[in-house]
């Protein structure tokens, strides 16, 4: 489990994702389902059943209407709805955040734990100064933040790329590729079709490999200038170097990681459309020919 001090990193860093605006009809459903609203009508039924009488129930259809038509409209209780919204995003958020942390693996782990630390370091060689500065010092802790957990996003997204290429072997892709190849010219026309569908898809997934090991290069460049980047920013804080300079460093930094999260998100889409690409080159014929067509080789593996 992750240790407790370093939660506030990971916690906080929610405040950087976006939020959700509550819309006309979030507002009805929250001030119908409001706890004290159900009690009311709770009470109203209980009322009108041991007095055996419809018109409580009348009343409070009446009362209830007023209700819906004036409370979701409240300023105040907006705000409110607005505060549960935000603490269920936010707990949501957390709760994804602490996953993606325990799937890593435990090298991975120090590497992120070991920069929670660095991370801790500035803000405390920061804390010391006058309050004047710490509207700026509250703005870099909120980049620290978005790094951290950007870093953990990128940590977890690699762990996917080396599962992916553990189970996938080039060498017999390309391997089956050729063997089929060479069979073109003796099969028969649906048998051929077929295979060339088949030489299609390999040869697609052999290219697909490349580039996932070719992104695994990028994400690994990336974290290394994430961690070098934040330990600069550890040193030059404890020289209490202006904060606002500090905080320039790590937008630029930002910038540098948004554009390889890019680039993480299209392998991505990748992982997602691979198990559905054959039925993107149309459906396969079917015919009795088909079983006299030679067996795959035990060199090809599952997506």
């Amino acid at each position: 489990m992750p240790d407790e001090s370093d939660a506030p990193f990971r916690d906080s860093s929610v405040s950087g994702t976006g939020r959700s605006e509550p819309g006309a009809s979030d507002f009805l459903k929250a001030a119908f389902h409001w706890q004290y609203n159900l009690i009311a009508l709770g009470a109203t039924v209980v009322f009108a059943a041991l007095s055996a009488s419809a018109l409580p129930l009348i009343l409070a259809g009446g009362l209830e209407l007023i209700y819906l038509s004036t409370i979701p409209h409240n300023k105040r209780f907006q705000r409110l709805v607005r505060s549960w919204r935000f603490a269920e995003e936010r707990k949501s958020h957390e709760l994804k955040i602490n996953q993606m942390w325990q799937q890593l693996p435990t090298d991975a782990r120090s590497r992120y734990d070991q920069l929670v630390s660095v991370c801790k370091a500035v803000d405390a060689n920061y804390s010391s100064l006058s309050s004047a500065s710490q509207m700026l010092v509250g703005q870099m802790h909120d980049k620290l933040q978005g790094m951290l957990e950007a870093y953990l996003r990128l940590l977890y997204a690699d762990q996917q790329h080396i599962d992916y290429l553990r189970t996938t072997n080039p060498t017999a892709i390309k391997r089956e590729i050729d063997q089929l190849q060479q069979k073109l010219a003796s099969e028969s026309p649906k048998v051929k079709v077929i295979d060339q569908q088949r030489i299609e898809i390999l040869t697609k997934r052999a290219e697909k490999f490349e580039k996932i090991r070719e992104n695994r290069q990028v994400i690994a460049a990336q974290c290394g200038a994430i961690e070098d980047g934040l330990e600069l920013i550890r040193d030059q804080s404890v020289t209490m170097r202006d904060p606002q300079q500090v905080t320039g460093q790590l937008e630029g930094l930002l910038q540098s990681v948004e554009q390889t999260e890019d680039t993480v998100k299209q392998v991505e889409d990748i992982f997602e459309t691979a198990q559905n690409e054959a039925d993107t080159l149309g459906p396969l014929p079917s015919d009795s020919t088909i079983s006299n067509s030679a067996p795959r080789t035990t060199g090809r593996v599952r997506n």
